[in-house]
C-alpha cells in the first residue's frame, strides 16, 4: 500500500468521490472482507460488493486474499494506497494553467500553479511506479509569523534574491545529459487546524 496515490482518470475520480465510497476506502485502509465492511458501515454484503467492484475496476482496491467458508469464498480486499489526491489531469479541459495569467500576488495564480504541481508530480509518481524507479524530489514546508505587511513584503524581496541567486549559480544549458527541475516557492496565510477559519489580518 502507498502512502499517497495519484487519481489521473476523471471515472475513477467519480467513483472515489461517492460518499460510500469514500467511506470504504477509509475502512480498507486496514484489509477486510465485504461482510466485514458491511457491519461497519451499515450496508448490506450485496450492496457493499457492489462499490468494491467499482472502486477495484478502476484500481482504487485491490484483492489480499481469498478465504474459503464452506461453499462461498470471502475475498479480503485493501485500499491501494492510505489516502489519495485528485489530479487536474481528470479535469483537463478545464485544469488551472498559470501562464494565463501571472501574477506573483494573486492567490488564484498561486492555487494555480499548486494545481500544476499536483498534476505535475502525481504524472511523476505515475511513471516511476510504472517504471519501478524513485522520484528525485525536495520539499520544504515551514511557518513564519510576520510583525507587519512591511515584513512580509521584505521577506518576499529577499527570498526572491535569494532563489534567483542560487538558480543562477547552478543552472547549466549546456550540461550534457542534465535535466531541467521546476522550483515552485510559495508564501501563503496559515489555516488554523479545524479549517474553519482563516487568518483575516490585512497582512
Amino acid at each position: 500500500m502507498f502512502e499517497v496515490a495519484v487519481i489521473e482518470d476523471p471515472a475513477a475520480a467519480e467513483v472515489s468521490l461517492d460518499p460510500v465510497r469514500a467511506r470504504l476506502l477509509a475502512e480498507l485502509a486496514e484489509p477486510a472482507s465485504a461482510t466485514m465492511l458491511a457491519a461497519k458501515v451499515g450496508l448490506a454484503r450485496q450492496k457493499v460488493n457492489y462499490h468494491l467492484k467499482a472502486l477495484e475496476q478502476h484500481g482504487l482496491v485491490e484483492l489480499v486474499e481469498e478465504r474459503r467458508k464452506g461453499n462461498v469464498t470471502e475475498r479480503v480486499m485493501r485500499a491501494t494506497a492510505a489516502s489519495y489526491v485528485i489530479s487536474p489531469t481528470a479535469l483537463a479541459a478545464v485544469a488551472p494553467d498559470p501562464d494565463r495569467s501571472p501574477d506573483q500576488l494573486s492567490a488564484r495564480w498561486l492555487l494555480a500553479v499548486a494545481s500544476q504541481l499536483v498534476r505535475d508530480v502525481g504524472a511523476l509518481i505515475t511513471g516511476a511506479a510504472k517504471a519501478k524507479k524513485r522520484v528525485a524530489t525536495f520539499a520544504i514546508d515551514g511557518r513564519v509569523r510576520f510583525a507587519t505587511a512591511a515584513d512580509r513584503a521584505a521577506f518576499a524581496e529577499e527570498l526572491a534574491s535569494a532563489v534567483t541567486t542560487l538558480v543562477g549559480k547552478y543552472h547549466d544549458d549546456a550540461a550534457p545529459g542534465g535535466r531541467d527541475h521546476r522550483v515552485i516557492v510559495a508564501v501563503h496565510p496559515s489555516i488554523t487546524h479545524d479549517m474553519t477559519q482563516t487568518e483575516t489580518k490585512e497582512f
